[in-house]
């Protein structure tokens, strides 16, 4: 039951809206005039028979509900440091000590627009990933009925610009492989034989390899945490559980390496430095950046270049999409045009003799005129 009360105090007059929550819980809110009082308690009670009702008293701070959300997502180890990241450093600085209902959609735009233009701008993918981690913090709160709406829809935000993948000439792998110092050398080799995640590589253990069969199972990744040690994880996504067959130079690399190095980790991994623990991506890099140097390789060529050179050969040789998506562990074979379209053969001449084999007549030369005059007289 809601009412109206109208209240005088030093001469000042206000009007005391009451009504009573879900929870039963009486509930006030003062107005200056009697109208917004009723406008308001229209509002709420519209929203109670709907089931929509929000408290309009809610003092619940950005930075509190976002981080009872984050402890209670469902993510990888990895997604939840990254979140953890992004929250952080680019949301709390702005909006984490904000009632979560005082956030305004153009304040978010404003958000979007300096993270994008300040002079240590984030990338447009980048800025994308943190207005969906807000997003979906106001999704939740939406259903936790604290408030009625997300201040994120609507949101212009800033467009990816296409970057055209462009592989690595097989000089330049093979150059890499020679510049990797020995106990690496199989790992540039597995890398660009079998377009493998580098957490994936680096987590590859010894018996997920059927070197009979020449084929190697990818089911566990190597992840490094900020602070934490290396420890072996779930590849990235369901689509990431692959069995990949191995060409035989990479079996034989494989073969040389297990001989030479034996792994004495705990969880048989293949790539271990010298004392048996597992390759750090921080070590690894300190030793990559060199090889890049020596090899002659682009500025900025990373292991994951490797697994793009992989995708060229197979696409080279004739490969389908659904083949390449398979091998290299894509969650659908859109991710995998829109990574690699412009790699596979232009098909316009094909498509023209296609049509041209099955429609097209041969040329008839035409009668010649005279014979056919000849023919009618006789």
């Amino acid at each position: 039951m809601s009412s109206i009360e109208k209240r005088i105090r030093d001469g000042n007059t206000t009007w005391i809206a009451r009504w009573r929550d879900p929870s039963r819980k009486q509930r006030k809110r003062s107005f200056p005039r009697k109208l917004d009082a009723q406008r308001f308690l229209a509002t709420v009670e519209a929203d109670l028979v709907r089931g929509s009702y929000v408290d309009p008293n809610d003092k619940t701070v950005l930075r509190d509900y976002a981080e009872s959300w984050r402890l209670a997502q469902v993510h990888r180890p990895t997604t939840r440091a990254h979140v953890e990241t992004n929250l952080r450093r680019n949301v709390y600085p702005y909006f984490g000590d904000r009632r979560l209902a005082s956030v305004r959609p153009s304040e978010v735009q404003a958000w979007v627009s300096r993270l994008s233009s300040e002079p240590d701008a984030l990338s447009a993918s980048t800025v994308q990933v943190v207005h969906g981690i807000v997003a979906s913090i106001y999704k939740a709160a939406i259903r936790d009925r604290l408030v009625s709406s997300s201040p994120c829809e609507g949101t212009r935000l800033p467009k990816k610009l296409p970057r055209e993948i462009v592989p690595l000439a097989t000089e330049t792998v093979e150059a890499l492989i020679s510049a990797a110092p020995p106990r690496l050398r199989a790992l540039v080799v597995l890398g660009a034989g079998t377009g493998m995640r580098q957490g994936e590589c680096f987590g590859l253990a010894l018996d997920r390899i059927d070197f009979l069969r020449r084929t190697l199972r990818v089911d566990q990744q190597l992840v490094l945490m900020p602070g934490k040690s290396t420890f072996l994880a779930p590849p990235k996504t369901s689509a990431s559980h692959r069995t990949i067959p191995l060409p035989q130079v990479v079996v034989e690399e494989l073969a040389e390496h297990v001989r030479r190095f034996a792994s004495s980790h705990p969880d048989g991994l293949v790539f271990t430095v010298e004392n048996g623990s597992g390759l750090r991506r921080t070590v690894f890099s300190r030793v990559w950046r060199p090889m890049v140097s020596v090899a002659g390789a682009p500025a900025g060529t990373g292991f994951h270049d490797l697994r793009h050179y992989f995708a060229s050969l197979l696409i080279r040789h004739g490969e389908s999409v659904k083949t390449v998506q398979s091998r290299l562990g894509h969650a659908t074979a859109a991710e995998t045009l829109d990574t690699y379209s412009h790699l596979w053969p232009d098909s316009d001449d094909r498509t023209r003799e296609a049509v041209d084999s099955v429609l097209r007549r041969p040329a008839v030369p035409p009668m010649c005129p005279d014979q056919g005059t000849e023919e009618g007289s006789g």
